[in-house]
């Protein structure tokens, strides 16, 4: 892919910078470090989620000054800019899974115009897996361009991702094998592969959601919140560390709209 315009460069830029980041990841990766502690959201963190954040934060900082970051661990909340330009970071997506040694675990990188994603990048170390899109210019896994695949009636295992919160909060009567994998970049990202019909993340944050959103939408699925919430755009007046976007993801449209009938609130 020839990055030449500035919003291309951008890309390669936060592609590089989410690379980075997880090789830091992985410096921390089965050490005492590692061990996760709870925060007031009853989430947990770990000395490389901040270690992570710093940096992702000091090297936009550093490329891209004057513009803001929304961050899980460092900067949660937004503040009023003129500039229209943001980016939304999640350091250290499946920390659980990071502490406890498990391989579905990265960095979500993105940028918003106008409160849109504009840009993702997504790189997950221990899978070696790199997902990056541009709005209007696609999406890609390790540089080959993603589609995503509809429904074969033929294969009815077709895989559901999920959180352990789905069955835990509602009925779920989809009748695909669940997996549950601890990400909830990683299951957006398994529809956006193709390798996953549909996908449902009850309680994640703007910043597990932002890149995957996007790379979703541009890889030709549809993603919409389960509750009818918008997180685009971005409203600067909102405490972000506060409210959770239950995400519904498919193949199709039609599909999406199948398994929302097929999930009710307990």
């Amino acid at each position: 892919m020839v990055l030449n315009s500035p919003i291309e460069g951008t890309l390669e830029f936060a592609a590089g910078l989410a690379r980075r980041t997880g090789d830091l990841l992985l410096d921390y990766y089965g050490g005492q470090k590692t061990q996760a502690t709870l925060k007031t959201d009853k989430s947990l963190v770990t000395e490389a989620d901040l270690a992570a954040d710093r940096f992702i934060t000091a090297a936009i900082s550093k490329r891209f000054p004057g513009e803001h970051i929304l961050s899980e661990e460092l900067t949660p909340s937004l503040v009023e800019s003129e500039n229209q330009a943001l980016w939304v970071v999640d350091p250290l997506d499946g920390t659980t899974n990071f502490s406890l040694g498990l391989p579905f675990w990265g960095v979500s990188i993105a940028r918003l115009q106008g409160g849109y994603p504009e840009v993702g990048a997504l790189y997950f170390p221990l899978l070696d897996e790199l997902y990056t899109t541009r709005r209007g210019a696609g999406a890609f896994f390790n540089n080959q361009r993603l589609q995503v695949r509809s429904p074969d009636p033929s294969q009815p295992w077709s895989f559901f991702s999920c959180c352990s919160r789905t069955f835990r909060d509602y009925e779920i009567g989809i009748k695909y094998k669940p997996r549950i994998l601890g990400s909830a970049a990683y299951s957006l990202c398994c529809v956006a592969r193709g390798i996953a019909l549909i996908a449902f993340e009850a309680t994640p944050k703007v910043w597990d959601i932002a890149a995957a959103w996007l790379l979703l939408q541009e890889a030709g699925g549809t993603v919409a919140t389960y509750d009818g919430s918008q997180p685009f755009p971005l409203d600067a007046t909102q405490d972000y560390s506060q409210m959770p976007f239950p995400t519904l993801a498919a193949a199709t449209p039609e599909r999406l709209s199948w398994a929302r009938a097929k999930i009710k609130v307990k």
